[in-house]
Order: structure tokens, then C-alpha cells, then sequence
């Protein structure tokens, strides 16, 4: 079984062939406005659009925790915004990161990158702003995507 590569870099310039997915996780409030969606929306409009209206019309669609949506941004880059925190701030409930919902929409980013032939790029979501531990979040990436083939690199970003 491979496991995740780790690379040092900005997960929003992948630097291999085929198609790729950029995975990040998003809040479930429709904040868009601090940490690594500051990179996304540097380099493409598109995601955060959709992101809010997405979450804007929430009442129609399956706005929630553990949703995915697949933003397509170039001819071999898609973007997935999945849902798995809620709220941005800790509080008495504890920090915003929810495992379960990072766990449900892992495996729905795995259907979705089998059916593009896709490899999945992604910084170390759930932790930094979420406030999660890359211990319980690594294990989530390699049971969903990684025993399934998907190839994953998680970056690191160099100073």
C-alpha cells in the first residue's frame, strides 16, 4: 500500500501530470476569510464564489458537515471544498475541527477523484485555523483515499 507523500510547497500549485484535486476544508457557517482559502482564491476566483453560494442557498442543497464540493478551476484542477468544522472559533464546545464530518467527506472525495483518475493535493487540513491534530486527521486520509489508490501529497509549506 503507498502511503501519503509529503512534500514541502504550496498545495495550490501541484507539480504533477494528470488530473488533480486541491482538498481543503471550509467552516459551516459560509466564513471564507483567513488560512489556506486566502491561497486558493490568490490563484481562483471560482471556489469561493461557489462556496458562498453553495452555503447561500443551503436551504436547497446538501450544505452540511461532511458535504463536498467539487470546483473545477483549470482543464486539470479541481478544487474540493469539504465541510469539517464548525464554526471558526474555539469555544466551550471545544475547537472548530469535527473529525466525523473530515472523515464522511474524505470518502466522498474518494468517489469523486476515482472518477477523474485524479491524485488529491492538499495542505494539512483540520489543523492550523481548525484546530485539529494532524494525529487523528493523518489516519482519516490514509483509510479513505490512500487504501483506495488515490494518490495523495500533503505540503508543508517552505519559508
Amino acid at each position: 500500500m503507498s502511503e501519503i507523500t509529503y512534500v514541502r510547497g504550496d498545495a495550490t500549485v501541484p507539480s504533477v501530470k494528470g488530473v488533480k484535486v486541491i482538498a481543503h476544508v471550509c467552516n459551516d457557517i459560509g466564513g471564507w476569510g483567513k488560512g489556506f482559502v486566502l491561497a486558493v482564491s490568490r490563484r481562483w476566483p471560482e471556489p469561493e464564489a461557489a462556496y458562498r453560494a453553495w452555503h447561500r442557498d443551503r436551504a436547497a442543497n446538501d450544505f452540511a458537515l461532511g458535504a463536498v464540493q467539487l470546483v473545477q478551476v483549470e482543464r486539470y484542477v479541481w478544487v474540493a471544498n469539504m465541510i469539517g468544522q464548525r464554526g471558526t472559533r474555539t469555544g466551550s464546545k471545544g475547537v472548530p475541527v469535527r473529525y466525523e464530518a473530515i472523515d464522511t467527506a474524505l470518502a466522498r472525495l474518494a468517489d469523486r477523484a476515482t472518477e477523474l483518475d485524479a491524485s488529491v493535493h492538499m495542505p494539512r487540513i483540520g489543523c492550523g485555523l481548525a484546530g485539529g491534530t494532524w494525529s487523528r486527521i493523518e489516519p482519516l486520509i490514509t483509510e479513505r483515499l490512500v487504501r483506495r489508490g488515490i494518490p495523495v501529497t500533503v505540503y508543508d509549506h517552505g519559508d
